[in-house]
């Protein structure tokens, strides 16, 4: 049985550890829009070999997290801290796969493809807005910030905004089918982008889980 300092030790190393899984995730995210700007197929390929790193950060935490569930019978804050840790690991996660997913569409729009300017200058827009989401959800949870945790949402609906204004623009991308199948694969990737912003404002959530012990969901609007 470890001791008491031993225990704490771990628990303080494996939050520093998963919180250091959305740094991975914003670099994939940065790659991403990248990749995305210059039509980079090898850039991509890139973003979806590395995303071993993501699964294996969130590999590694998760099942030393579940070992200290087993071993140390924790409760009380310690408790809410592995469970939100445990959500946390699951969001990151996820993020990973959906710059995966992102990075997967752009070979198939071919490398001269028919871009539009603006739908991707929203699209980049769209990514930095959800890259300082990210850093935000981590700076919030590491300081126990419940009110910065919560200004997340405000953050968040720029993404959405931004979201629905690449959705409007493509129905308005004209007749070339070319084009139209471009735009398309762009929406998915807009709407990749937002999903990743969904999972820093869960993020934000489990933030003020963990210091008021009470489970609310923010808004409606991520879900």
């Amino acid at each position: 049985m470890e001791t008491r300092s031993q225990y704490q030790e771990e628990l303080e190393r494996l939050e520093a550890s998963g919180l250091g899984g959305l740094d991975l995730v914003n670099d994939s995210l940065e790659r991403t829009l990248e990749a995305i700007e210059h039509q980079d197929v090898e850039l991509a390929q890139l973003v979806i070999a590395d995303d071993d790193r993501i699964d294996g950060r969130y590999l590694e935490v998760h099942q030393s997290l579940i070992t200290l569930l087993a071993t140390q019978s924790p409760v009380a804050t310690d408790l809410r801290l592995i469970s939100a840790l445990l959500h946390v690991m699951k969001n990151v996660e996820r993020m990973g796969d959906q710059c995966v997913n992102i990075c997967k569409m752009i070979p198939l729009s071919g490398n001269e493809p028919p871009a539009d300017e603006e739908m991707v200058r929203l699209i980049l827009a769209m990514g930095r807005q959800t890259r300082i989401l990210i850093g935000q959800a981590k700076r919030a949870f590491e300081a126990r910030d419940v009110e910065m945790a919560k200004d997340l949402v405000r953050q968040d609906d720029v993404v959405d905004n931004l979201n629905r204004d690449c959705f409007r623009l493509a129905l308005e991308i004209g007749d070339d089918a070319d084009k139209r199948e471009w735009a398309m694969t762009m929406l998915l990737a807009a709407r990749a982008i937002e999903r990743i912003g969904d999972n820093a404002v869960d993020i934000g959530e489990q933030t003020a889980f963990l210091v008021t012990g009470e489970f609310r969901e923010f808004t409606d609007a991520s879900h």
